[in-house]
C-alpha cells in the first residue's frame, strides 16, 4: 500500500516542495525507515506520530514502513511534517480515499494527544502553495492567520488529527480561514514616542530626516546622556509605512525565524532591531548550526540600531560589510549555500572616547590619545565609508532642556520623508533600486549631475578632508536626498556643503 503528500522545506527562506511517500508492507520483518535527509527532528517524529495515531484511535497494524522525503539530496528540518505522515499513513492503510490528498500542501506538529501545535515557516510554504497552484493548506488552527495572509488561497484550519481525517473522509466540512482586514492594515500606526519631546538636537533630527529620506546609514557621535539612544528609538515613527510586498517579505523572515506573533500575522511596521555589542556574527547575520536568520535579516526593510558601535567585536562589525554593500547574505556550508535578505538602514552610536567626554566641554577627557585611538580603530575605515552619515551629538543645554516640546515632531518629518521618498521612487520607476542609498556607477553621473562651479568645490573638499572614492559616492548621494527634501532637481553648493558636514569623522581626522 502506497500514498503520498505534498509538504514543504525551507532554504533560507524560501520553501521548496517536498514529496512525503509512504510505502506500508505486511511482509517481512516490522519496521520503520525514514530517508531523505531528515535532520534530528524528523527522525524524532515517528515516536509523535504514532503515539497520536493510537491516542487518536487510530491502529497501525504490525508491518514495515517505509518513509521517503524526496528531493532525497535536501536537508530537512523541523516538526512540520508530523502532520503530513500521519496523513500519508491513514492514506495508506485505506482510512480514506488516497485522492482526498491530491492538490492540498499540508504541515503541522501533532501532540501526543493528536492536537496540533503551531510551527515555524508557514507563510512562505502558502507562497509556494499558491504558486503551485495547490487547491489549498492544512496547517495547524494558530497558524491560520498567518498562512491566510497570501491572497486568493484556501486555508484550512486543524485543530487535531481526528478533524482532518474526518474532513478528508467527507464526514466533516472545515471552512476556509477568513482573515481580519484590520490585523493586516497599516493604517492605525500608533507610536508612543515622538521626536518632538526631543529637546535641542536640531542637527541631529535634521541628519536623521535626510537618512530616512533616502534609506542613508547614520553613525551619531556623542557624550554619554546627548541623547543618542533616544534620537534612535524614535526614527520608526518618521519611516514610510510598509507596502504590502515589502511587509511580505518582512514577515516571511519572522515566520521562518519562529518570532512572528499570532496575533499579528501581518507585520505592518517597519522592523527596529536593537542587538547587545555580546551578540556573536551568527546573532548578527545568521547561520549557527541549524541555520536561522540573524539581526540583519530581522531588520530587513527597517532600522538596525547598534548602540556602543566600538563595544561590539571587531569580526562582528566586519561582516556587515556585505549587507551593507549588497543588501543581502550569503551562508556558506559544505553541504548547502543560504540567502537571507538584509536590506536595512543602519543606525549606530558610540562615545567620541573610552570615556565619553573628549567633545564635552563641561567635562574634562580624561583619556590618553592613545586610548582614543585605540578605541576608535576597533571600527574599521571600510566599514566607517559604507556609513554615509557621521554627525555629531553635542551635550543638550540646560536653557534647551527648560523649552517645551520641540516643533519638529513626527509626523511632520515622516511627510516631508514620504514626499522625498515618492520623488526617488517616480525617479527610479522601473529600475532595480527605489531610493537613493542605492545609487552607484553610471546611475550616480546621471542622477547626481554636477555644474563646473560643483565640481570645483568638491573637488577642493575631498583633497582637504583627503577623503576615499567610497566617500565621495557617499556626499553625492547624501546631497541627492538632500536636494529631493528641498523638491529641487538640481544639486547645488549648498546641499553638497551641507553633505560634507554630515562627515563628522572624516572632517575631526583632517583637522
Amino acid at each position: 500500500m502506497h500514498a503520498h503528500i505534498n509538504t514543504t522545506a525551507l532554504m533560507g527562506v524560501e520553501a521548496f516542495l517536498v514529496h512525503l511517500e509512504v510505502d506500508i508492507s505486511r511482509s517481512g520483518i516490522p519496521a520503520f525507515s525514514l530517508v531523505g535527509l531528515a535532520e534530528g527532528a524528523v527522525k524524532e517524529s515517528k515516536e509523535r506520530v504514532f503515539t497520536a495515531l493510537k491516542n487518536s484511535g487510530f491502529k497501525l497494524p504490525p508491518s514495515r514502513i517505509t518513509v521517503n522525503l524526496a528531493p532525497a539530496d535536501m536537508r530537512k528540518a523541523g516538526s512540520n511534517y508530523d502532520l503530513p505522515l500521519a496523513l500519508s499513513l491513514l492514506s495508506a492503510l485505506e482510512v480514506f480515499p488516497v485522492s482526498a490528498l491530491q492538490g492540498y500542501y499540508t504541515a503541522g506538529e501533532l501532540s501526543l494527544d493528536g492536537s496540533l501545535s503551531p510551527i515555524n515557516g508557514v507563510l512562505p510554504m502558502a507562497l509556494k502553495a499558491k504558486e503551485d497552484r495547490a487547491k489549498g493548506i492544512l496547517v495547524p488552527e494558530a497558524n491560520a492567520p498567518e498562512a491566510a495572509v497570501v491572497q486568493d488561497l484556501a486555508v484550512y484550519p486543524i485543530k487535531s488529527l481526528v478533524q482532518v481525517v474526518s474532513f478528508l473522509s467527507g464526514e466533516e466540512s472545515i471552512k476556509p480561514y477568513e482573515p481580519d482586514p484590520g490585523l493586516t492594515s497599516s493604517e492605525n500606526e500608533n507610536f508612543l514616542e515622538d521626536f518632538s519631546e526631543v529637546k535641542g538636537q536640531e542637527n541631529a533630527k535634521r541628519a536623521i530626516e535626510i537618512a530616512a529620506a533616502g534609506m542613508h546609514n547614520l553613525l551619531m557621535a556623542g557624550p554619554p546622556g546627548s541623547g543618542k539612544s533616544m534620537l534612535a528609538k524614535r526614527i520608526p515613527t518618521v519611516l514610510p509605512p510598509l507596502e504590502f510586498q515589502e511587509a511580505l517579505e518582512v514577515t516571511k523572515i519572522y515566520s521562518v525565524a519562529g518570532k512572528l506573533s499570532t496575533e499579528k500575522p501581518l507585520i505592518t511596521q517597519r522592523p527596529f532591531r536593537s542587538p547587545h555589542h555580546t551578540i556573536s556574527d551568527a546573532g548578527l547575520i545568521g547561520g549557527g548550526q541549524y541555520p536561522r536568520p540573524g539581526e540583519v535579516s530581522l531588520a530587513h526593510n527597517g532600522v538596525l540600531f547598534l548602540d556602543e558601535l566600538p563595544e561590539f567585536k571587531k569580526n562582528v562589525l566586519e561582516v556587515l560589510r556585505q549587507p551593507l554593500e549588497n543588501g543581502a547574505i550569503t551562508i556558506s556550508r559544505a553541504a548547502i549555500s543560504l540567502h537571507y535578505p538584509g536590506d536595512f538602514m543602519l543606525v549606530a552610536a558610540m562615545n567620541p572616547c573610552p570615556c565619553g567626554y573628549l567633545t564635552d566641554e563641561k567635562h574634562t577627557c580624561t583619556c590618553s590619545a592613545n586610548q582614543i585611538q585605540r578605541y576608535t580603530s576597533r571600527i574599521s575605515g571600510p566599514l566607517l565609508d559604507r556609513i554615509d552619515l557621521q554627525i555629531e551629538v553635542p551635550a543638550v543645554e540646560y536653557r534647551e532642556l527648560k523649552q517645551g516640546q520641540s516643533s519638529t515632531d513626527s509626523r511632520t518629518m515622516r511627510e516631508r520623508i514620504q514626499r522625498a521618498r515618492k520623488i526617488q521612487k517616480d525617479r527610479y520607476s522601473g529600475l532595480h533600486f527605489s531610493t537613493n542609498h542605492e545609487l552607484s556607477g553610471n546611475w550616480l553621473e546621471k542622477y547626481c549631475r554636477l555644474s563646473e562651479s560643483e565640481h570645483e568645490f568638491l573637488e577642493s573638499a575631498v583633497q582637504r578632508l583627503g577623503l576615499s572614492a567610497r566617500a565621495y559616492t557617499r556626499i553625492l548621494r547624501i546631497a541627492r536626498t538632500i536636494a529631493d527634501l528641498d523638491g529641487k532637481e538640481e544639486i547645488t553648493t549648498n546641499q553638497l556643503a551641507e553633505a560634507i558636514n554630515y562627515r563628522f569623522l572624516d572632517r575631526r581626522s583632517s583637522e
